[in-house]
């Protein structure tokens, strides 16, 4: 298993190699990203699979000191956002490629090698154990997605494209100077070193490192008051690009957030945290409300409910974390095929805004289904998932007699379903704004994609019990700090700590070999 591990992140990045070697070529082209992604999903299941029955895998390349080392950790945390992460990323290259057919969209040879980086950035951001390799992570999915935004160069995305580079850059400088922080006060940038070094800090230090990574992973998550960037940027970017961020790399800010605060013990900032995702969760979906185009109401709406999963990780109960990352596991495909759905519909009459549109319910009533279902899950209707998750973030509050957020949260639900009335009846309702057109070429791909994308929304509802207690026993790691900090740990207990040199190799016992 630590070989899949590995081969998760390079075999992205060697693969992307290969799209650039034939990018012209566009059968082979597509082959190897369609190829690779999918291996890498198949990858990602595995290694859930044997971390639900084994537990922690800990890769240490090169045989390093953890203080200086690159560690890879494939926990119950991480294994369940990469399945799902991978798997969506393999639907929406799949639906480019039927997009492709249909209109004139994103340059394909540029597409599939960046986003064969942005998936190799995607995974080392999730299964790295150290800061600093994080930060390569993050500058690895931030090259790759200026490149996606900006690669038509329209004057629009280009703009915007150096709205989201400039604010990006800026979190990512702040990001290295708390890397160089954190290592002079600790000695160390390796997670699991980190949750036994940081609480030792003074109070003073501890919530300095917690308040300057809130600011930076904040702002990669989008959350109040530093998502202004999000909205502007995404809808000018080909919608298929569009619904590859909108599912994973604000929800990459998130993951990190939950883990870095938990595993370092930054219980102190939860009131903080809290309020922060109150604002968050109102005011994304007040400008949800307040926009015209399809497209930017969805936009919107990844900042709200990007404070759903903030609520969660204010708790810091084990109930409210396990719910966070249920909603982290849902709200990836969700997002994603509501995207998709926005694609379809622009690729059908040309454009996305609600004034143009109507009648669609008569013309494509499947397009119609597929759009409603994920956004019943996105308002929090049950029985699917978005229920499931947001009933876990409910409970969790109400138990820890955070009574104010509860209401907060169901205003944010009841106004996120007035936004999606308002989609349904400028898209789908009403009469017809022309006759229907014939299908365009590439429809059925695109449309076996996105259904798929919306059966894993309706899988994530019908799997909700055993969702549950992997997300528990996710949360039970990062909050304890066992098994992680341990199985990290475990790994050199009989190596010299001195930061220097990799580590010696251990002498195999008697009748067995260096593994055991």
């Amino acid at each position: 298993m630590s070989a899949l591990v590995g081969l998760v992140v390079t075999l992205p990045l060697l693969s992307a190699v290969v799209a650039l070697g034939v990018r012209q070529r566009s059968t082979l082209r597509d082959i190897v990203t369609i190829g690779t992604l999918a291996a890498g999903s198949a990858m990602s299941i595995a290694l859930l699979v044997h971390v639900e029955a084994n537990g922690t895998v800990v890769v240490r390349s090169g045989g390093w000191s953890p203080e200086l080392g690159i560690t890879l950790v494939a926990d119950m945390f991480a294994v369940l956002v990469l399945a799902v992460a991978m798997v969506t990323i393999t639907l929406v290259e799949v639906f480019s490629v039927g997009q492709r057919r249909s209109s004139v969209g994103a340059d394909p040879t540029v597409v599939g090698p960046m986003l064969l980086i942005l998936t190799a950035g995607v995974a080392l951001s999730i299964l790295t154990g150290d800061l600093f390799t994080l930060f390569v992570a993050f500058e690895l999915m931030l090259v790759a997605s200026y490149v996606l935004l900006t690669h038509q160069g329209r004057a629009g995305q280009v703009r915007s494209g150096m709205t989201y580079v400039v604010i990006n850059l800026f979190a990512s400088t702040l990001f290295l100077f708390g890397v160089a922080f954190v290592y002079a006060s600790t000695g160390t940038v390796n997670f699991a070193l980190l949750a036994e070094r940081v609480p030792e800090l003074a109070t003073e230090l501890r919530w300095g490192i917690g308040l300057w990574f809130l600011v930076v992973f904040g702002t990669k998550a989008a959350m109040f008051p530093l998502f202004s960037w999000l909205p502007d940027s995404y809808p000018t970017a080909p919608t298929t690009i569009t619904a590859v961020f909108a599912g994973l790399l604000t929800k990459i800010g998130v993951y990190v957030m939950i883990r870095f605060h938990t595993l370092l013990g930054m219980d102190d900032l939860g009131p903080v945290i809290l309020v922060i995702s109150g604002l968050t969760m109102i005011i994304g979906v007040l400008g949800a409300l307040a926009q015209d185009d399809m497209k930017r109401i969805l936009a919107f709406h990844i900042v709200s409910q990007i404070g759903y999963m903030l609520l969660g990780l204010g708790l810091f109960t084990v109930a409210g974390v396990a719910g966070a990352i249920v909603f982290v596991v849902h709200q990836i495909p969700v997002k994603t095929v509501l995207f998709l759905i926005a694609a379809m519909v622009e690729t059908d009459r040309g454009s996305s805004a609600l004034s143009k549109l109507g009648g669609l319910i008569s013309q494509r009533p499947w397009l119609a289904a597929g759009f409603a279902l994920p956004a019943l899950s996105l308002a929090g209707l049950p029985p699917f998932s978005g229920f499931v998750a947001k009933l876990a973030l409910v409970d969790a509050a109400v138990a820890s007699s955070s009574t104010v957020i509860v209401v907060v949260a169901l205003v944010g639900s009841v106004l996120t379903l007035l936004s999606m009335v308002k989609i349904w009846s400028g898209v789908f309702w009403g009469p017809a704004t022309e006759d229907p057109l014939p299908e365009p070429k590439g429809w059925p791909l695109m449309g076996r994609a996105a259904g798929v994308g919306t059966v894993l929304t309706l899988a994530i509802a019908v799997v909700a019990g055993p969702l549950w207690d992997a997300s528990e026993r996710a949360a039970t790691e990062l909050l304890e700090g066992d098994p992680y900090v341990s199985q990290v740990l475990d790994e050199v207990a009989d190596e010299p700590t001195e930061p220097a040199g990799p580590a010696a190799p251990t002498e195999p016992a008697e009748g067995g070999d260096a593994d055991g």
